[in-house]
């Protein structure tokens, strides 16, 4: 894992690094969830980001912020905080609105998995004439909706 105080190469592939939610790659992730809470449920999204201090996100108060880099540039995160003292938190988890999407695979011989995917509009991402048992694992992937407003939904 990188440290706070590395730098990723650019030229490298994702790179996961535990930053503080000062850091200014943070920004990204809470500029688009507030968005998002503010679409999703009509109120100030500054409140509900707010409602837990950044320091309950920090190794000393059994927390911590991740941020996944690509090309240096954060496309998702997510962070824990420690709720008692067996039990911990999931909150923040965010993918940059251009990243998100399914990506997943099923066997050849689970027909049944196959048609579910491709009737709820998943993409194959290998030949459908062709003999699964040729081709191994069936990959597929999913371009999620962004939701503008309740009940609407744009795909990205």
């Amino acid at each position: 894992m990188t440290s706070v105080a590395e730098t990723p190469s650019r030229a490298a592939g994702p790179t996961v690094v535990h930053v503080p939610v000062s850091d200014p790659r943070v920004r990204p992730l809470l500029r688009e969830l507030g968005h998002e809470y503010s679409t999703r449920y009509g109120r100030d999204a500054h409140a509900e980001i707010a409602r837990y201090p950044d320091e309950e996100f920090t190794p000393p108060h059994g927390g911590l912020l991740l941020l996944l880099l690509e090309h240096g540039e954060p496309v998702a995160g997510g962070a824990f905080r420690r709720r008692d003292a067996t039990t911990a938190e999931l909150k923040r988890i965010w993918t940059h609105s251009a990243h998100r999407r399914i990506y997943l695979t099923t066997g050849p011989r689970q027909p049944e998995a196959r048609g579910l995917y491709l009737s709820t509009g998943y993409t194959p991402l290998f030949d459908t004439r062709a003999d699964p048992e040729t081709i191994g694992p069936l990959p597929f992937e999913k371009h999620l909706p962004l939701t503008t407003s309740p009940g609407k939904a744009t795909d990205l």
